[in-house]
């Protein structure tokens, strides 16, 4: 479908999807950000020092504990390999363009790499295509200049047709919006030389969390696999 007939069909459904949006957010568990520590040393081997940025996944939301969050699970599939200096920075709500406030209020330290995940609520919310390529461009640069950051790795838009919480056709709608921002995010990532990881995870209900919108654990620990094997690499 063209995106010229995807924008004539929002708007004839726009009435329906503000309703289903209000319900979804209504519906919504609200999952507090885990506790546990967000930052640390750990493990032997080649020193690496790793920032993790981003949204309420980045923050671990959905699981009971930071150990069983994507840093938690990150950390651990690293530590045979890195000696791993690390920190966590990551909200939920973020969007890109707070997420670059956030960073741009954070004191500056020199990280050899950062892992950033965000979007969803890009997609989710009022962000057009441009403006979220225009913040993540700065968001990069940002982690270059202050941060010192020498690899960027970003993650892929996870697969939001599927998210049990969004009623139809509400999920259909913004299932195209993620695929289209997922793909010129892709795009974007080749020339700002940045990695982009495709969201690889099967979708299977047993890896949402009980809101129907955030990893479960388990959906953690398999996604912070699939970084490590390209950290590794």
């Amino acid at each position: 479908m063209s995106l010229s007939i995807d924008a004539t069909v929002r708007t004839a459904l726009l009435p329906l999807l503000i309703a289903q949006g209000a319900l979804a957010r209504h519906r919504a568990e609200d999952l507090a950000e885990p506790p546990g520590a967000r930052a640390g040393e750990a493990g032997s081997g080649i020193p690496l020092s790793l920032l993790i940025t981003g949204d309420s996944s980045a923050a671990g939301v959905g699981a009971s504990h930071q150990s069983d969050a994507l840093s938690g699970h990150l950390v651990r599939a690293l530590q045979p390999d890195f000696r791993l200096t690390w920190q966590l920075e990551a909200k939920t709500g973020a969007t890109s363009a707070s997420t670059l406030a956030a960073l741009e209020a954070t004191g500056a330290r020199q990280f050899d790499m950062a892992v950033l995940a965000v979007g969803v609520n890009d997609v989710t919310g009022t962000t057009t295509l441009s403006r979220f390529l225009s913040e993540r461009r700065k968001i990069y640069a940002l982690l270059r200049a202050k941060f010192g950051v020498g690899r960027i790795i970003v993650s892929g838009l996870p697969p939001v047709r599927h998210f049990p919480l969004l009623p139809q056709p509400l999920r259909w709608v913004m299932g195209r919006q993620s695929d289209r921002f997922d793909a010129a995010l892709a795009a974007q990532a080749e020339y700002e030389d940045v990695d982009y990881i495709h969201f690889a995870l099967e979708y299977d209900p047993a890896l949402m969390a009980v809101d129907g919108f955030h990893p479960a654990p388990e959906a953690y620990r398999l996604w912070a696999h699939l970084l490590a094997q390209h950290i590794r690499a």
